[in-house]
This record gives structure tokens, sequence and C-alpha cells, in this order.
């Protein structure tokens, strides 16, 4: 149970240190959400959203990242 309980409380650091990221991106203005390739439909009573370049860029940048680390840990 030892394990588990390590595991969450690093699993809750990970998203809250995302959170914080993500907030200080936004003050900073970098554009996550505004990227070419963002879809949004405005209808008359409803709106969609579709992230998908900022999806593209999160996905590559996590993926370099787990390889580094993967790579140091080796």
């Amino acid at each position: 149970m030892s394990e588990l309980g390590k595991m969450l409380l690093a699993i809750g650091l990970l998203i809250a240190l995302a959170g914080a990221v993500l907030l200080i991106a936004g003050r900073v203005g970098l554009p996550l959400g505004r990227l070419p390739g963002d879809w949004a439909y405005r209808g008359k009573r409803v709106t969609v959203f579709f992230p998908l370049g900022t999806s593209i860029l999160i996905s590559v940048v996590l993926t370099v990242l787990v390889y580094l680390i993967a790579r140091f840990r080796r």
C-alpha cells in the first residue's frame, strides 16, 4: 500500500506542476489554445473548440521529456 500512496502523491504533484506551468504560460503570453490548427466552431447556440495544434505541441514536448528521462535513468 505504501508504494501506491507514493505513486498517487507523485501523480498529484505532476498534475499540480502542469497546472502551474499552464498558468504561467498564460501570463507570459504563450498562445496555447490559439495555435494554428486549433479549430473553433461557433454556431448560433453552440461553440465547439478542438485544440489540435496545441495537443500536438504538448504531445511532442512530453514525448521528448519522457525520452530524456528514460535515457538518463539507464
